[in-house]
């Protein structure tokens, strides 16, 4: 009797062995993860973590590294990925609540941004990050964008107009907002833009700090050149699925475990940013920061009424700032978001 049990053990695992492999594999999921510098990004390395989580909510990930945001989204769009993990631009179509993160002038700093991502990641929110079959279910900070110049003295909304400035062609919020502070857009993909500025076919590009260095931003900087310290926006990076591909209440767990890397995500920020000589911050009156802020809320509500701004996401974060500033004049304006 004994002799069978055993038999019966080393046949199981035989089975394990020869099969196992197989099983996990047919049940891994597909993640397309775009990170402008490939596999030995940071946002590449961000989701190694992720997937290491992931294996405690019941799914097996295999991560495939894109330096094209536009054809990862494709792929995903296709079913080529079970999931994919690209900029909050691109998941606008997909998702146009959190694709409406990223709008000119909305959140300020990475605090606001971490008050509206936890706003939007709880429970009571969940509908709203599902959109037909996909599923948001991580936000995670991109960092804040700045404004990078090849002219210094370029650094008030008047004196941008007739400058020839990089917007991506995928987001035409951009191309928007460009003509309405009166300069000239130039279309281009995020494998471009900081080429167009290197080579002087763009005045004005934008980004986060981490492309000072990925993209050798400085060499268009010297001599005359620098970065307006004031955030136009604050890039996200979004995780979405297909909420059918992977087991009940994933989405939940995966938002909870993403707003608790939040704090660590801005310190990564917070190192790119100080690597930015301190000579080649330019700074602005706050009168003129003023300014930017109402031109942004008016560009914000146009691009409302077009149809390409969420609505619900755009009074979350206007709630959000006027619940830490309440005396901003946007707070009693008649024309509210």
């Amino acid at each position: 009797m004994k002799k069978c049990n055993s038999g019966g053990f080393r046949i199981l695992i035989i089975f394990f062995f020869v099969f196992g492999s197989h099983l996990v594999l047919a049940e891994a999921k597909k993640v397309c993860v775009f990170d402008i510098l490939g596999a030995n990004g940071p946002v590449f390395t961000q989701m190694k973590d992720y997937k290491l989580a992931a294996m405690d909510w019941g799914a097996e990930l295999i991560l495939k590294p894109y330096t094209n945001e536009r054809v990862a989204a494709e792929d995903f769009k296709a079913g080529l990925c079970d999931a994919v993990s690209f900029t909050g631009v691109r998941a606008r179509q997909f998702n146009a609540f959190t694709g409406s993160l990223d709008a000119a002038g909305a959140i300020p700093s990475y605090e606001y941004l971490k008050s509206v991502i936890a706003t939007i990641s709880a429970k009571k929110a969940a509908k709203l990050m599902k959109s037909g079959p996909y599923e948001v279910v991580g936000i995670f900070p991109g960092g804040a964008v700045y404004l990078f110049v090849r002219d210094r003295s370029v650094d008030t909304v008047g004196e941008l107009a007739g400058k020839r400035f990089a917007v991506m062609d995928s987001d035409p919020a951009q191309t928007e907002m460009v003509s309405f502070v009166g300069a000239s857009p130039v279309a281009t993909s995020i494998a471009n833009m900081y080429s167009k500025f290197n080579n002087g076919s763009v005045d004005i590009t934008y980004g986060p700090a981490v492309m000072y260095e990925a993209m050798e931003l400085y060499k268009s900087l010297q001599p005359s050149g620098g970065v307006i310290r004031f955030s136009l926006a604050q890039v996200t990076m979004q995780i979405l699925i297909r909420s059918s591909e992977f087991p009940d209440g994933f989405g939940q767990k995966s938002r909870d475990y993403s707003l608790n890397q939040f704090d660590q995500g801005v310190d990564l920020l917070a190192r790119y940013e100080n690597k930015i000589p301190e000579k080649l911050w330019i700074e602005i009156p706050e009168a003129d920061k003023s300014r930017y802020s109402e031109v942004f809320r008016q560009s914000r509500i146009r691009l409302r009424d077009k149809g390409i701004y969420n609505s619900k996401m755009l009074k979350v974060m206007r709630m959000v700032r006027c619940k830490k500033d309440p005396l901003q004049p946007e707070c009693t304006a008649a024309d509210k978001e």
